[in-house]
């Protein structure tokens, strides 16, 4: 085994305990199964989901169900919360309602995507490669789980609380975020299939505004979650406010913007006219042009 192979393991391994470390503390003073906290269950069926659809995916080297076994796996992670918890109040209800129909949503056009498309990049040089190929799905687990850790905490939580001013807030930011990522996927989807469009840039609509206005809106409704959630924590509990945090270090930094920005640039890179829209659009906050 080489020294990428060995550290491929290790930030699977590293991820699966993260992962658990959070649930562990968002499970705290919640609903139990045979002793289990039932977010820490919903963690590990995370993983193992995960996992599982891993061994198809790595015989035959494709990428094709990644997304869509993500989403997959937040439906099938609240709703088995959803099931092993009391019954759920209104907060609950409602932030079970909010997630399924944002994944439903979202893996329907990320599945369409890569079926129109044929592949996704991303994985051109890890799918060959088992080790980075696993810790690939294994790092998909732990999105799903810091990600929905406000939702879960929610649904399997002790706390019932009405929703109040802070509950609608949050309702409010969800469907703030919510519209404006689908906006932007289909305003990006509508600039592709124009055949003139081909090998350009979309500068029109929210891309006007942000080279990155689905991720924008992806941030403002997570945040939307953790907010609803707020009034139900308590004490080790507040570690899943991590949950938004995890979403814009993750596309800022890991795996979204970064490598969107450096396909751009490799293309485009010395077009003044993408140097101009780049120079005067912000690259993720939805802010007017700074030439308007």
């Amino acid at each position: 085994m080489n020294k990428r192979q060995v550290i491929s393991l290790l930030i699977a391994l590293i991820a699966f305990d993260i992962g658990l470390a959070v649930a562990f503390a968002g499970g705290v003073g919640g609903a139990e199964l045979a002793g289990w906290p039932v977010m820490v269950i919903c963690a590990v069926w995370a993983f193992a989901l995960n996992w599982l659809m891993f061994i198809p995916a790595n015989i035959y080297h494709t990428e094709k169900y990644y997304d869509l076994t993500g989403s997959l796996t937040y439906i099938s992670v609240i709703l088995l919360a959803v099931y092993l918890s009391p019954e759920l109040d209104a907060r609950g209800s409602i932030v079970t309602a909010l997630v399924l129909l944002w994944a439903i949503r979202l893996g329907s056009f990320l599945f369409r995507r890569i079926a129109r498309d044929g592949k996704d990049d991303r994985f051109d040089e890890i799918k060959t490669n088992p080790t980075r190929f696993f810790a690939a799905w294994t790092l998909q687990g732990l999105w799903v789980v810091l990600t929905s850790a406000c939702a879960v905490a929610v649904i399997t939580g002790g706390e019932r609380e009405p929703m109040g001013l802070i509950g609608r807030v949050g309702v409010s930011l969800w469907v703030l975020g919510f519209i404006i990522e689908v906006i932007a996927d289909a305003q990006k989807s509508s600039f592709k299939k124009d055949p003139e469009n081909k090998g350009h840039f979309i500068s029109a609509g929210l891309w006007a505004w942000s080279r990155h206005p689905n991720y924008f809106g992806e941030m403002v409704l997570w945040t939307g979650i953790a907010v609803i959630a707020f009034p139900v924590l308590a004490g080790w509990q507040y570690v899943t406010l991590i949950s938004p945090v995890f979403v814009y270090v993750l596309i800022r930094y890991i795996s979204g913007v970064n490598k969107l920005e450096e396909k751009a640039n490799s293309k485009w890179g010395d077009d003044p006219e993408y140097q101009r829209y780049r120079d005067s659009t912000p690259m993720l906050m939805l802010w007017p042009p700074r030439n308007s």
